[in-house]
């Protein structure tokens, strides 16, 4: 076996030890830390703990404060709101109604019929009945009328999204000096957590549909203009030049070349748009926009989980739908299909709403409602009383969450909250440049000052104690959750349904279930997180370990290794890059909910956007989330190496 130890390159921190650029950066790491630990406390010498210094905070309250007041005052007097914004809003707000009239309209049945044509002719006959069944489960689940408002949104939100994030991915496509523009806006705005985007668009637009269906439009257009970016600046160069030799036009080459070699690029856009839309019109029910996600924002206000799960099931339903069927016509694009089938299908739905409509059974029949809520909250009593604080010897739910928050949550913000702030800039800047470079580390230690200019260096530390707590137990459960699948093919086609399902459930509804079980707090909050995060890190590590080359498994084994001696010493060094993406997915993906976690007893950053959002104070709601990017952006050079280092690792 020491042949196999020899010929098999070591990663981390010690095989990088054994470069003279890693020893020179801890070096000159090292000695700033030793003038930093005598100069700074030297001029800070006042403090008595380790925040952020009094003199380097710049206090934006009353700017942002007087910003949001003069909104308030001039939102129905001012031209730019009357002549504008005023225009905007009624033209969403009467798209949505129509949307939702025309919904109401075909009725239950002819609603159903559509959708099951749709997905029929777009992903087979499977996916059809599915559709079929997962709106029949909204009706009978007593959900009829809010999925069709959360449909009405998603409609209009989704068409807007798609022009907007297409027009910029084409600018950004055909434009290197537009591409370098937009990439900055487009990676901010991937960090900044849904929450964010509501509190600007509620002063501008005030609570209601136009504010929902405005920030959802925000929030879900970047993937649809980076997707459709990319597939016009990957276009096979081969193609264009024979385009251009025939004489073609820029426009012609765009509209008969590059466009179709864009096709898969552009549905997955869609695809990625309508589940990010729908994720943010649920969250952007606390703000008006009605539909399911305020049935789920009442129930979790009143700790119901019966009616929380009763709403949140047609969510789950609608998310997975809309997945396989967007996904489905993606791999099915380019497909020979026969015209006449589709002619006699919408004929066939278009009778089956006309007959609803004649009979007069357009709404959904209360007789074929099945109320839930009642045996699931019997249900969650019986789990209060068993296992959230009645298990002999290991403890219940709400032990664990107090022992959590105890011995984990509590000893880690107050050591992060006890250190330094130069000692914590100075730590970013190490990690971030070993594993970047220097660039990686300036862009890293100017995200986390920034945090302490706007004055929430101790709210910020908090939020980040709770995303390294989520983080580190995201990797130990997905990586061990990976490697089993990585090893198992059949243990890999088992958990594949379940990754599916959880990576298209909004945020929303990961607060049900931990609500349940945990109650309120900082560990709930850690929880969804958890649960949010897994399926991304399960999955990418699982495809990093099977991507590992062949020959060198082959190799370590004829030379006798142990099936752990080839993951400890070929595979998981040679996956070194996907484990590295695995632990970047995990920690942008821990923000997001653990700063929706403020509706369920979180605190800190997520509390204060809440707060700003609820008492309309713009400068609360702004700076934690100025502060949420700036920590976002942090974590996320700290935990991605650059591409020159990645296929090194590699």
């Amino acid at each position: 076996m020491a042949a196999v130890t020899a010929s098999v390159p070591r990663a981390g921190l010690p095989g990088r030890l054994r470069h003279r650029p890693a020893v020179g950066k801890l070096l000159l790491l090292a000695v700033l830390a030793v003038v930093a630990a005598v100069l700074v406390p030297l001029a800070d010498a006042g403090r008595a703990d380790g925040g952020w210094p009094d003199a380097l905070t710049v206090d934006l309250t009353g700017p942002l404060g007087g910003a949001g007041d003069w909104i308030i005052d001039n939102r129905d007097s001012h031209p730019l709101f009357l002549y504008f914004f005023g225009h905007v809003s009624n033209a969403v707000v009467l798209s949505v109604r129509g949307v939702y009239l025309a919904l109401l309209a075909a009725g239950w049945a002819g609603v159903t019929a559509v959708a099951a044509l749709v997905a029929w002719r777009a992903a087979g006959v499977r996916l059809a009945l599915g559709t079929a069944a997962a709106f029949l489960a909204c009706g009978l689940l007593g959900m009829w009328v809010p999925t069709l408002q959360t449909l009405a949104v998603m409609v209009v939100a989704v068409l807007a999204s798609v022009v907007l994030g297409a027009l910029l991915g084409l600018a950004a496509g055909l434009s290197d000096r537009t591409h370098r523009a937009l990439r900055p806006v487009l990676d901010t705005m991937q960090v900044l957590p849904a929450f964010a985007y509501l509190l600007p668009v509620v002063l501008v637009f005030g609570i209601g549909v136009p504010a929902a269906v405005l920030a959802t439009v925000v929030y879900a257009a970047p993937p649809m203009a980076r997707l459709t970016a990319l597939g016009l600046r990957d276009a096979d160069e081969g193609v264009m030049e024979a385009v251009a030799s025939l004489g073609a036009t820029a426009r012609q080459r765009l509209l008969t070349a590059r466009l179709p070699l864009a096709r898969k690029e552009l549905l997955l856009g869609l695809n990625q748009t309508i589940m990010m839309a729908l994720s943010m019109a649920v969250i952007a029910s606390v703000i008006g926009a009605g539909g399911l996600g305020d049935r789920v924002y009442q129930a979790l206000a009143s700790v119901d989980v019966g009616a929380a799960l009763a709403a949140g099931i047609p969510i789950v339903l609608l998310a997975v739908v809309l997945d396989r069927v967007t996904a489905a016509a993606g791999e099915r694009l380019g497909e020979a299909r026969e015209s006449g089938p589709w002619v006699y299908a919408a004929v066939a739905a278009g009778a089956v709403a006309v007959a609803g409509r004649l009979a007069g059974r357009l709404d959904w029949p209360d007789a074929w409602v099945v109320g839930i809520a009642g045996p699931v909250n019997r249900a969650v009593d019986w789990m209060t009383g068993h296992l959230y604080s009645g298990v002999p010897y290991i403890g219940g739910t709400a032990d664990w969450a107090g022992r959590f928050t105890t011995w984990v949550l509590d000893p880690l913000r107050d050591g992060l909250q006890w250190l330094p702030w130069w000692s914590v800039l100075l730590i970013v800047a190490a990690l971030a440049w070993l594993i970047g470079t220097w660039r990686t580390a300036l862009t890293a230690v100017l995200a986390m000052a920034a945090i302490g200019v706007l004055g929430v260096w101790k709210p910020s530390l908090d939020t980040l104690s709770q995303v390294l707590a989520a983080v580190a137990v995201t990797l130990v459960l997905g990586f061990a959750t990976g490697v089993a699948a990585a090893r198992s093919e059949r243990f890999e086609r088992l958990l594949r349904p379940v990754l599916d399902v959880c990576q298209t459930l909004p945020q929303f509804v990961y607060l049900i279930p931990v609500v349940a079980l945990f109650g309120v707090g900082r560990a709930p909050a850690v929880a969804a997180a958890v649960v949010y995060a897994l399926p991304a890190v399960v999955r990418v590590t699982t495809q990093g370990l099977r991507a590992v080359d062949p020959a060198a498994l082959e190799s370590a084994r004829s030379l006798g290794a142990t099936p752990w001696q080839q993951l400890r010493q070929v595979q998981l060094p040679l996956a070194r890059p996907a484990l590295l993406l695995a632990v970047n997915q995990g920690v942008v993906l821990v923000l997001a909910v653990v700063i929706i976690g403020g509706l369920v007893g979180g605190g800190a950053l997520g509390y204060d956007v809440v707060f700003g959002l609820a008492q309309g104070d713009l400068a609360t709601g702004l700076v934690a989330g100025a502060a949420i990017v700036c920590l976002g952006l942090m974590l996320d050079r700290v935990t991605q190496p650059t591409g020159r280092r990645a296929k090194k690792g590699a």
